[in-house]
């Protein structure tokens, strides 16, 4: 206001010195013409200045007045106001120390001890003004006190001082709004949102073909009556839509029973009494992502899509963009049916022939299993007269007793390219075909997914959440030994007759005799189908098992890892395989499996160094799910085979971190 009078008063002289300077003008100009009128020019001129200066001088005591008596007003009004202002308002410096606080501030918090509320705040907002600078001095919290939700808003300014290098200060001003009603009408509007899940009965067919008619009416009756007092909890709407699957609608608000809950219908639906000791299964995807219910429709179809590429029995909720996996404990179940082989074989041939090369890639350090089964679609491509290249980098120490052998065949001398090459040379007519994994951060060549639009993916591994979305085409079976075994497949149901070199015929091989460790682990039915094929496409056995021997340093190097072992939870073996050795995965694994031949030995783990990484190589016998405990690290896999890939730790900080984990599993399955 003072600025404000200043103003005023200037303006009214500053207007009174161009009016005499005007009179002034005139005068000089009237003597000029009449010389006798300058006496009384002179004297008219002096009135006017004494008229002017008393004039000026009273006008200007009447504004200071009226200007003064504004700004008492004004500043009373304005203290008044603060004083009883109907929000709390609390003034305070940086360090926490109040310097003012409103009679309703003190009313509003009588009985409660806000000094850690205000200390609370003081750092958050102090912390702020460090980092973000004083650009913005505007303040917006949200604070719970008691029973009530406080919106904290304010202003943080700087204190001036005298001193021009003294250091800045700050002092804040807060006033505090009770927004109780809005925060339980958001929590009500967010609680009331809709969300879907899914329920698939994973073997039902299979199940059901091996009851008697009178049986059948009874299990389903027990199936659903479990599915139903499940669903009850929630208040929600089930609908059957099919005879093994359900739509589950239910609000949000149940959402965090579902999770405390660990879906129990898991293992309750095991329980069913059938004949033949076979189990039913459930899967569950659970979304509440999207805007509408069909979008969130979408979303759980997309989550059921992962649990199904995971072996089922077990349950995911998408919320989010993350997954949080429940149960997966359970052995796969073998599908019996070829028919997907043949649907994905047709489907296959007509996207070879549609494209004019193909590029085929595995994952990182690739394995026989992977190599095995690029060579398969290779012959899949060459006998649809299509180009067909296998991209091959990073480290393949553990292939050289292959590398060897299909060096003696110059047809493959061009079949092998590296990124560079690859990269060079595909176009909008290339066809990219991925084997032995699904994860996007764990292929050759991650580049190319985004670069080439027609994309097939070949798998026995379970989904990870980083699966490759954007696949044309899926072929994707956990319960499949190998993806040497689901390319064999596909080979048998080309309409093109194919002709397995026997090179190709013993790579395939190669790979499903490593995936199952000589044919001990996820050995189906359809596993020894595929290798009787290729024992009749000319397999040599014993050329194969050459490519697996290991010479006498190696052997020792696993000797030493396996004497070195430690048992935790009483039946899982823990090494660790300090050297730093191109070939140290292949090591750790051999060592894996080394350590299950122990008595009492369910489980093992053996960690090592790979390049910057630390690699870790998880074995089971089936009573431990590896895939699920190696997941939580990154990895994957299967439950009875797993890995993973660690960065930025040491080899000893991922031996405690496994054992956590470890513990983690236990405890999860005791609850």
């Amino acid at each position: 206001m003072q600025n404000n009078s200043r103003k005023v008063l200037d303006t009214l002289v500053s207007r009174t010195k161009i009016y005499l300077a005007i009179i002034f003008v005139l005068l000089v100009i009237i003597c000029v013409l009449n010389t006798e009128l300058i006496l009384p020019a002179v004297c008219i001129y002096i009135l006017i200045l004494i008229y002017s200066y008393y004039a000026n001088n009273k006008r200007k005591s009447e504004i200071s007045e009226t200007l003064q008596d504004l700004t008492l007003t004004v500043d009373s009004a304005a203290k008044t106001s603060l004083i009883n202002s109907p929000f709390p308002l609390l003034i305070l410096e940086t360090n926490g120390s109040i310097i003012w606080k409103s009679s309703k501030f003190v009313s509003e918090f009588a009985n409660i001890d806000m000094k850690t509320y205000v200390d609370d705040l003081t750092q958050e907002i102090t912390e702020e003004i460090e980092k973000q600078g004083t650009s913005k001095s505007d303040i917006i919290k949200q604070i719970q006190i008691g029973e009530k939700s406080y919106k904290v808003l304010g202003k943080y300014v700087n204190v001036k001082k005298k001193e021009k290098k003294a250091k800045k200060e700050y002092m804040i001003m807060l006033y505090f709004i009770d927004d109780t009603e809005n925060m339980k009408l958001q929590k009500e509007y967010k609680d009331s949102k809709s969300c879907i899940a899914i329920i698939m009965i994973d073997n039902y067919e299979e199940t059901m073909q091996g009851l008697e008619s009178e049986e059948k009416p009874q299990v389903i009756a027990q199936i659903e009556k479990c599915i139903y007092d499940w669903t009850n909890k929630t208040n929600g709407v089930l609908i059957k839509t099919e005879k093994d699957r359900y739509i589950y609608l239910f609000e949000q608000r149940y959402l965090d029973i579902i999770k405390e809950d660990k879906f129990s219908i898991l293992d309750k639906i095991k329980e069913i009494d059938v004949k033949e000791k076979v189990q039913f299964t459930l899967s569950i995807a659970v979304s509440n992502e999207g805007a509408t219910d069909k979008e969130k429709y979408k979303s759980a179809t997309a989550a059921m899509d992962v649990v199904l590429g995971r072996g089922g029995d077990q349950a995911v909720i998408r919320e989010n963009e993350i997954y949080k996996f429940f149960g997966g404990r359970a052995q796969e179940v073998e599908k019996r049916t070829k028919v997907k082989a043949r649907i994905v074989a047709h489907a296959l041939e007509n996207l070879i022939k549609e494209s004019k090369k193909v590029m085929i890639m595995g994952h990182t350090n690739p394995d026989m299993d992977c190599v095995g089964a690029s060579m398969g679609v290779y012959r899949i491509a060459k006998a649809l007269n299509t180009n067909a290249y296998i991209i091959t980098e990073g480290n393949t120490s553990a292939l050289d007793a292959y590398r060897k052998s299909i060096e003696k065949f110059p047809e493959y001398e061009d079949v092998f390219i590296n990124k560079e090459v690859a990269l060079e040379n595909i176009d909008e007519d290339t066809l990219l075909v991925v084997v032995d994994t699904n994860k996007k951060n764990y292929v050759e060549v991650p580049e190319l997914l985004e670069k080439i639009k027609k994309i097939v993916v070949i798998d026995h591994h379970r989904r990870s959440t980083d699966y490759i979305e954007e696949a044309t085409l899926t072929f994707q079976e956990v319960y499949a030994s190998s993806a040497c075994e689901l390319v064999t497949e596909l080979i048998q149901y080309v309409e093109e007759n194919i002709n397995l070199t026997t090179m190709e015929a013993e790579s395939l091989y190669a790979g499903i005799m490593m995936d199952t460790k000589n044919f001990t682990f996820k050995t189906g039915v359809r596993t020894f189908e595929a290798a009787a094929y290729l024992r009749r496409c000319g397999v040599d056995i014993i050329r194969v098992k050459k490519w697996f021997q290991s010479d006498l340093a190696s052997f020792n190097r696993i000797a030493d890892i396996v004497k070195r072992a430690e048992v935790v939870n009483s039946s899982i073996a823990i090494s660790t395989y300090e050297e730093k050795a191109k070939d140290a995965s292949i090591v750790c694994a051999k060592a894996a499996d080394e350590l299950l031949t122990i008595s009492d030995i369910t489980a093992s783990f053996v960690i090592g160094q790979l390049d910057d990484k630390v690699c870790i190589s998880g074995r089971s016998i089936g009573d431990i799910n590896v895939q699920v405990i190696l997941e939580k690290l990154g990895g994957g896999g299967h439950i009875t085979v797993a890995g993973a890939q660690v960065e930025n730790m040491t080899i000893e900080e991922t031996k405690q971190e496994l054992i956590n984990r470890i513990n983690e599993y236990f405890s999860e399955l005791e609850t």
